[in-house]
């Protein structure tokens, strides 16, 4: 089995050297490259085209959602199908913000999983190979902060740059009222919130993972979701996770 390519950009040395040598412990992952500030990860990123980039938010030049933003953009500039760029590196957006700005900024950056610093090591590996496998992995005091954010349009503020976080529009909920997710579709989004992948989903509900991924696509067709990460978004902002 391929090994999971990771690079690391984290800017405090004790927290990059020790996240590298507990990550190289276990055997499907591969440490590829390490990054201390936003512009080296960003020439990292693009030299070594690693699977999965674990990206600090508060690095010292470039943050971290600035760098995701960058780097997403790149992605989609150079790949011409979006086939490819749903292959490309996946983002892991590591942080020790709880604050809901901050959250809330990442999740527009286009990260495609998020988690607390203090996640456990085996959370964290859960973490990369669900992002690896093309599924968002959502840390659940992440996904809490998110349930919070009203429905009110706000402004989210990085430095000089202004995000604006825009709550489910009245389309997608008359889409949701009249389209509504079954009971089994409601249990799969509860578990795509918390960040499960669909074998964990499988284990949990007792199905198959073919049936696993039925309801995935009924529910991203549902929600008008291009991803699960959108789709985790949208279920918590419009109270369909509690």
């Amino acid at each position: 089995m391929n090994k999971i390519r990771v690079v690391l950009v984290e800017d405090h040395d004790l927290t990059r050297v020790g996240l590298k040598t507990a990550l190289q412990q276990y055997s499907q992952l591969e440490i590829v490259g390490t990054a201390v500030n936003g512009k080296q990860g960003l020439e990292l990123l693009q030299q070594i085209d690693p699977d999965v980039a674990i990206v600090d938010i508060g690095l010292p030049d470039i943050d971290g959602i600035e760098v995701t933003r960058r780097f997403k953009a790149q992605q989609v500039a150079s790949d011409d199908a979006s086939s490819e760029v749903q292959a490309g590196t996946k983002i892991l957006i590591l942080t020790m913000h709880d604050s809901e700005d901050s959250v809330l900024a990442a999740f527009a950056a286009g990260a495609d999983s998020y988690s607390v610093k203090d996640v456990k090591l085996d959370k964290l590996v859960e973490a990369i190979e669900a992002t690896h496998q093309g599924n968002a992995w959502i840390d659940p005091a992440i996904a809490r902060i998110v349930l919070q954010e009203t429905q009110k349009p706000r402004p989210e503020v990085e430095g000089d740059r202004q995000t604006t976080i825009d709550a489910v529009s009245p389309q997608y909920e008359e889409l949701i009222d009249a389209d509504p997710l079954t009971n089994r579709e409601l249990e799969v989004l509860e578990l795509i919130v918390a960040g499960h992948n669909n074998a964990a989903i499988a284990e949990a509900l007792q199905i198959s993972i073919g049936t696993v991924k039925t309801h995935v696509r009924n529910i991203l067709s549902k929600l008008c979701a291009s991803d699960r990460t959108q789709a985790a978004v949208r279920a918590l902002r419009s109270g369909l996770v509690s």
